[in-house]
């Protein structure tokens, strides 16, 4: 799409790629510290939940539902909030804060064995300060992004987003498999498991000092618009487009989430591959998934949103289930890798411009907010309960079931994508 504004000083372009850097460094962070917790959890479960005692196993349940679901919409709708009042950069950099605050007081806090019940009613309380900051990260990262984006590229850089959210993921496994070369199980387990906590919390100082650079990209008006970051502007004015983002992200996280965070259970326990041939595999699927996202945001620089989009939906809807019944017998851990790639080669149209096209959606006052409520609540319903519905069917004898919900989901998306404009409704031209 091209407007015929001035193109770019080098000075300025180079300001718009550091502001995209600073950004997305921020979010690299956010989900490393995030997985960090999941990866690192089967060393330090012990030292938090004996099973000695049903309090305190209850509270180790509870926490990881509890810091996984409630926070995030909560988070979404209070970062949203102040990044549409008080400006993304500010929003950006106190989500990044509270993710070292969290990961310091887990890297940092004393076992049962020390402090009796406080130990997992800390590390819960650390836990929920991290659902919230990464609550709020996606919806003002994404929305930064897209504003700092260059005309013409918007794509490409926006898709930085998710390279940096799966390459969070990808260092936190690389962190753990290094430690794992040079400590024992039983060091690991004693205090090892902490030192991924340690390098999250300085990685997540290092990203506070490049967001304090960053130049905000709203403008005081905006700000202090009577509609800036109000719930009840966002459904009075905007209702049909939180509805479509809400429609399209519920498949989309399903999706990504059956394909990134389940999949290493399904080869093990489906397909029944050994757990390290289905961490190399996915180790090796996430850092190709990961590179593809800037290609696809090019392709739709080049073909339009809306259009990658409505290939997201309906490539999902008429694939996956051929993909997870061919992976449910698969033996050769190549072809599993082939198989898998194909899979988030189509979760890609979605991916790597997915907030981009929310940000298109709603103007500036509340932009922030609308992205981020939309993706939470979207996200924590299907996404972060993809496992959970996979592993319920599977025990009841109905694995398949699974792979028709997935379907109808995409199918879901592909029909909310329809009611995508064919051109963005904001954020066409620069501010």
């Amino acid at each position: 799409m091209t407007t015929t504004t001035m193109p770019y000083t080098p000075e300025e372009r180079n300001k718009r790629i550091f502001a995209i850097v600073g950004a997305s460094s921020g979010n690299l962070v956010e989900w490393f510290d995030f997985y960090v917790y999941a990866f690192c959890a089967i060393y330090f479960a012990p030292a938090f939940f004996p099973s000695g005692d049903p309090t305190a196993q209850l509270l180790n349940t509870a926490g990881v539902f509890a810091a996984g679901f409630l926070m995030r919409p909560i988070g979404g709708w209070l970062f949203g909030r102040v990044a549409d009042k008080h400006g993304r950069k500010n929003s950006m950099m106190i989500s990044v804060l509270m993710m070292c605050a969290g990961s310091l007081v887990i890297a940092f806090l004393p076992t049962y064995a020390s402090i009796g019940a406080w130990a997992p009613f800390l590390l819960l309380v650390a836990r929920l300060f991290q659902g919230l900051s990464v609550g709020g990260e996606y919806g003002t990262t994404a929305t930064y992004m897209s504003e700092v984006a260059l005309r013409g590229q918007r794509g490409f850089f926006a898709s930085f987003q998710y390279v940096t959210l799966i390459g969070g993921q990808l260092l936190a496994v690389l962190v753990l498999v290094i430690l794992q070369q040079f400590l024992s199980e039983p060091e690991l387990k004693a205090w090892g498991w902490r030192i991924p906590f340690v390098i999250g919390a300085i990685a997540a100082l290092i990203s506070l000092l490049l967001r304090r650079s960053l130049k905000e990209t709203t403008s005081k008006e905006t700000r202090q618009d009577k509609d800036a970051g109000s719930i009840r502007a966002l459904f009075r004015d905007h209702k049909a487009a939180f509805i479509t983002v809400l429609g399209y992200t519920a498949g989309g996280s399903l999706i990504f989430y059956t394909f990134t965070t389940y999949m290493q259970k399904y080869l093990v326990n489906t397909a029944g591959m050994t757990a390290k041939t289905a961490s190399f595999i996915m180790t090796a699927v996430l850092f190709l998934y990961m590179c593809m996202q800037p290609f696809f945001g090019m392709l739709s620089d080049r073909i339009g949103r809306r259009n990658c989009m409505l290939w997201f939906g309906a490539l999902g809807t008429l694939c996956t289930v051929p993909i997870l019944l061919t992976l449910k017998t698969v033996t050769s851990p190549f072809l599993a890798f082939v198989l898998i790639t194909l899979a988030l080669a189509i979760v890609s149209f979605y991916t790597s411009i997915s907030g981009l096209v929310k940000a298109e959606m709603f103007p500036a006052q509340v932009r922030a907010l609308g992205v981020g409520l939309a993706y939470a609540v979207a996200n924590a319903i299907f996404g972060g309960s993809a496992e959970y519905v996979a592993l319920n069917l599977k025990s009841v004898g109905m694995e398949n079931a699974f792979y028709w919900y997935v379907t109808a989901m995409m199918a879901v998306a592909f029909l909310f994508s329809l009611r995508l404009p064919k051109e963005a409704a904001y954020l066409h031209h620069d501010h």
